[in-house]
């Protein structure tokens, strides 16, 4: 377990070491990817402390910032990204989110005694698509979607503590691997940082996707970047350019960095 104070902790290293690198710092990481933080830097050099991590601590968030693989190496799940340090309160908590443990317990095993402290990734999570596997929604193939005339818009917060923003961008990868890498005439994904799970966070977390999309569709303007904004006290504090995947927010130098008017969407 790692207690909450020390999530804070965490992430103040984190941002310490990259926040920067985007060319603004906000508290926020744009491309978290760019930032290559080694959390062994907090190892504790004596006992515990308020201020250190002690092995067994850093040991737990290198397995939350890396990939759940199998035995084999096949990749399940993605780790979670730099930056969103303060939502993983679960790894405070004393046993798994509830949706998770009901899972596990009701579909998979069917049994209400199950006890999640034996939970094996491998046997498990086969276990589980063998009795659920409708739930796996990652087929890339949405050639019959795109006929129709569809454009799909979906977005992700960098921030996300409870689906991995990583999730998003492998779904957006196998798609174009799929059916092509030039596919953004219907098809835009737009990574949103500070941004928490579907909104809050200390990022631009509010804008109006769904005008995005209805314009895309029912007008053909294609959605080149999207207006966001935070709100604090029912007061706008920032307001920053959303941009489509790889593009990010690009500061020009001159401005406040609080205004979206002075960044402009670049692939960095």
């Amino acid at each position: 377990m790692v207690p909450t104070n020390k999530l804070a902790l965490l992430n103040q290293a984190v941002l310490a070491a990259c926040d920067g690198l985007d060319g603004v710092k906000d508290g926020l990481l744009t491309d978290p990817h760019k930032c290559h933080f080694d959390p062994s830097t907090l190892l504790c050099k004596g006992s515990d402390g308020p201020n250190c991590l002690t092995a067994a601590q850093i040991e737990t968030v290198k397995t939350a910032y890396a990939p759940a693989t199998t035995r084999a190496g096949q990749t399940i799940y993605p780790g979670w990204p730099f930056g969103g340090e303060l939502g993983w309160t679960r790894l405070a908590a004393p046993e798994p989110l509830e949706i998770s443990l009901s899972t596990f317990t009701y579909v998979a095993h069917q049994d209400a005694h199950w006890d999640w402290r034996t939970f094996d990734l491998d046997r498990d999570t086969s276990l589980l698509d063998e009795k659920a596997g409708f739930l796996n929604a990652v087929n890339p193939d949405l050639a019959a979607f795109k006929a129709r005339g569809g454009k799909l818009l979906q977005y992700h917060g960098w921030n996300d503590q409870l689906i991995s923003a990583e999730n998003s961008l492998n779904y957006y990868s196998s798609v174009l691997s799929k059916m092509g890498s030039k596919e953004d005439d219907w098809y835009r994904l737009f990574m949103v940082p500070g941004m928490m799970h579907c909104g809050q966070g200390p990022g631009p977390n509010q804008f109006n996707a769904m005008g995005a999309v209805e314009r895309w569709r029912e007008s053909g303007v294609a959605p080149d970047q999207i207006t966001a904004y935070h709100v604090e006290n029912n007061r706008v504090t920032m307001t920053r350019p959303l941009c489509p995947y790889p593009q990010v927010a690009t500061y020009k130098g001159t401005g406040s960095t609080n205004d979206a008017a002075n960044f402009a969407c670049k692939v960095k």
